[in-house]
């Protein structure tokens, strides 16, 4: 059997008195794109930082494409940092291909591989620009394609939706895509709920160091019960009688929220209002969000965090 291309097992992290990390397990396969979500604050970067070996957990263990440290299988990882900055009198060309070097490619290889990377997501143009002349988007996508120009088997991303705009957001995606369809493996951390509900195969949610949820992106929105929200100008509440039915309770005029019992069929809302009848205006039955999930598991103050 295959190991997993990372495996944490009852990792935890002390700051004198202060745990960062608390007893975390967590396994990601190969050649999955895995999200690592959590507030700020709730030990993403730490642990990411201890599965590199820049930092030292106080117990537990790691294995990192089936070795005890990230040190001794370096040249098999990319990483892209939280705290992101280029040479500023170096061409976007030149960064990338010196990256790749440090990773074991010659300078002819990395050379070509950095005009490749710059071909194929939109900078062409700018392979001779001083990264000082860069945007920040175009800034940022320069340093992801540096992370990833050795070819590595797993690739670590912290943060690295923030600051971008729509656009890059866009592109940074497609590159995370490619590398998964290429066998590779990818671990993101985000406190964005958007971008890994489009891109994640699994994903885990930490809060304060701890694990709360570790699965699927179904599996996710299953941890809460199913919701319909409907529009009308009738009296809903006859819809509370209904064995389907937790709770219902107004979201302001006219608008009503309906909460169903585990396992029930939203559908068997709108049968009953036909039959009652209920005239309606609207009829949403969407999956939970994994924003949705994320608050309920995390809290309310979650809020800011989720959507900054």
């Amino acid at each position: 059997m295959t190991p997993p291309a990372l495996e944490l097992n009852q990792v935890s992290k002390y700051y004198g008195d202060f745990c960062a990390v608390q007893d975390l397990s967590l396994s990601v396969p190969h050649g999955c794109i895995y999200g690592f979500l959590g507030p700020n604050g709730a030990g993403k970067t730490t642990t990411l930082r201890m599965i590199l070996d820049i930092l030292r957990p106080t117990s537990g263990s790691i294995q990192v494409l089936g070795s005890p440290s990230a040190l001794q299988v370096r040249h098999r990882v990319g990483y892209l940092p939280e705290e992101k900055g280029l040479y500023k009198k170096m061409k976007a060309w030149a960064v990338i291909a010196y990256f790749a070097t440090l990773k074991g490619l010659s300078k002819t290889a990395a050379r070509h591989r950095a005009h490749e990377l710059l071909e194929r997501y939109g900078l062409k143009d700018f392979a001779n620009a001083r990264t000082e002349a860069l945007s920040k988007g175009m800034g940022q996508k320069v340093q992801v394609l540096a992370s990833i120009a050795h070819d590595p088997e797993l690739v670590i991303l912290d943060e690295p939706f923030s600051g971008l705009d729509p656009v890059n957001q866009e592109v940074l995606e497609e590159i995370v895509r490619d590398l998964r369809a290429r066998g590779r493996t990818v671990l993101f951390s985000t406190h964005v709920m958007q971008h890994a509900e489009r891109l994640c195969d699994r994903l885990i949610i930490i809060a304060q160091g701890r694990r709360l949820f570790d699965g699927s992106v179904g599996e996710a929105r299953r941890t809460i019960p199913h919701r319909v929200r409907i529009e009308t100008s009738d009296d809903p509440s006859r819809l509370e009688s209904l064995p389907s039915v937790a709770s219902l309770h107004s979201d302001g005029a006219d608008r009503w929220q309906i909460q169903l019992r585990e396992g029930s069929d939203p559908h068997e809302i709108l049968r009953a209002c036909f039959e009652l009848p209920i005239r309606l205006r609207s009829f949403d039955a969407a999956e939970p969000s994994l924003h949705e999930v994320f608050v309920q598991l995390v809290g309310p103050g979650a809020r800011e965090a989720a959507f900054r």
